[in-house]
């Protein structure tokens, strides 16, 4: 099943190991997508996910490589056309691309956001919504 991963997962994946969002992040029921976008958006935040999560920089360097792997990063190119209704659809303007991604592959986005939910032309589920499905 193809899914949108939000930065917010990516980055409690970081945080904290052996949750279920973990558990969800490496089964193989998911095929993730992301926009490139969200890489940038991890390095903006690197020194904060190494402090809460105790890791070096060696090994937050390891553990992004190792979730990096699980993600199929989309060019801007390819989801560029969706932008204008992302915009127009999405709640949160820093969440955007995800929201272009998630149109242009007919996916839900995985999010913990609630505020994403506050539309109804891209399904947002949370980790609460995914333990129950699967």
């Amino acid at each position: 099943m193809d899914l949108v991963v939000d930065a917010n997962i990516v980055i409690s994946c970081l945080i904290t190991s052996g949750t279920k969002t973990t558990e969800l992040f490496f089964s193989d029921t998911f095929h993730f997508l992301a926009p490139e976008y969200l890489k940038g958006e991890i390095e903006k935040h690197k020194e904060e996910i190494i402090k809460k999560s105790g890791l070096n920089a060696d090994n937050f360097d390891l553990m992004l490589n190792i979730l990096s792997a699980k993600i199929n990063f989309i060019p801007f190119s390819d989801f560029e056309k969706f932008l204008p209704r992302a915009i127009e659809t999405c709640p949160d303007p820093n969440d955007v691309e995800y929201f272009a991604v998630a149109m242009k592959n007919a996916c839900a986005l995985w999010s913990n956001d609630k505020g994403l939910k506050k539309q109804d032309e891209v399904k947002v589920v949370s980790i609460t919504e995914l333990l129950t499905l699967f």
